[in-house]
């Protein structure tokens, strides 16, 4: 059992790690594009490479196994949970004074 457990376990940290990478280098660059002329190269750029780490450390840490992939995903989602509560930002807040709050049909 225990040899059963580890390899997901390894999987869930590894997929936290992945997390970890994403959402934290999003943060960082939403911070340096929009203090850019080249806010949309930051953007850009900044998806591909963390898109590209993240498929292939999911396909590296997955190794072809479905409960691998499932338990690496759980780790990811995990820091996308933790990240958003402890930094008190996501992508769907809106500030109720703003006009598209308002007006929205």
């Amino acid at each position: 059992m225990t040899n059963d457990v580890l390899p997901l376990m390894a999987a869930v940290l590894g997929g936290g790690l992945l997390g970890l990478f994403f959402f934290g280098g999003l943060r960082w660059t939403m911070r340096k594009a929009l203090a850019s002329r080249a806010a949309g190269l930051w953007f850009a750029g900044s998806f591909l490479l963390r898109s590209a780490v993240c498929l292939l450390g999911f396909y590296w840490i997955g190794a072809g196994d479905p409960l691998r992939i499932l338990a690496c995903l759980a780790g990811f989602i995990g820091i996308r949970i933790v990240f958003t509560k402890l930094t008190g930002e996501s992508a769907f807040a809106q500030d109720p004074g703003s006009n598209e709050a308002r007006n929205a049909p």
